[in-house]
């Protein structure tokens, strides 16, 4: 056998022992998208995952602020929220973290009106996510949008492997809050 023949026979062995676990992160990117389609709390999802995943020895979710970013409410996200354009809307861009890993990076426009003093403080101040502060409104999601971004098993996954943009509603179906959530590749059992 040749040098070249084996240094081959080597790189399609390393390939194929890659393979699976590639398939195995990407059914995994496939259920964790299925689960915050369905789940009531992005963040509640987040830490379940983190905890059931072992991705750090506290599974807490921690907003870290990004400063410097400022996105104004488009006519199309006033529309979704209902309201007016002389109602304020204020932004927030965060980093959602579980230990040292970055699992999500999120916008969030939301009407402070249609929250509490309380939770209007937990986001200006803290590193509270979104889903913790506002948890006494019991929201529920409605996503209208899905961005697929790691489509191929065989392909090792890309830093952001989907995207979602859902409006958040009150228990009285009112709507407070608009998010655009893009999940990274650190949410992988890698």
């Amino acid at each position: 056998m040749t040098r070249a023949a084996a240094t081959l026979i080597l790189a399609l062995a390393a390939a194929a022992q890659r393979l699976p676990a590639r398939v195995d992160a990407f059914a995994q990117a496939q259920a964790l998208n299925a689960q915050l389609l369905s789940s009531r709390s992005a963040t509640q999802t987040l830490e379940r995952w983190c905890r059931d995943h072992h991705l750090a020895d506290d599974p807490r979710i921690v907003a870290d602020g990004v400063a410097g970013v400022e996105k104004t409410a488009t006519a199309d996200q006033r529309r979704r929220l209902e309201v007016g354009a002389d109602a304020e809307i204020r932004y927030r861009r965060v980093a959602l973290r579980c230990g040292t890993r970055v699992l999500s990076e999120a916008d969030n426009w939301y009407v402070p009106a249609r929250l509490t003093a309380e939770m209007n403080g937990l986001l200006e101040t803290t590193d509270t996510p979104f889903g913790r502060a506002v948890a006494p409104l019991e929201p529920t999601r409605e996503t209208f949008a899905v961005r697929i971004l790691w489509t191929d098993s065989g392909e090792p996954p890309p830093p952001a492997i989907f995207e979602h943009r859902a409006v958040l509603y009150t228990r009285e179906h009112r709507p407070f809050s608009e998010v655009d959530e893009l999940y990274q590749r650190a949410l992988l059992d890698e």
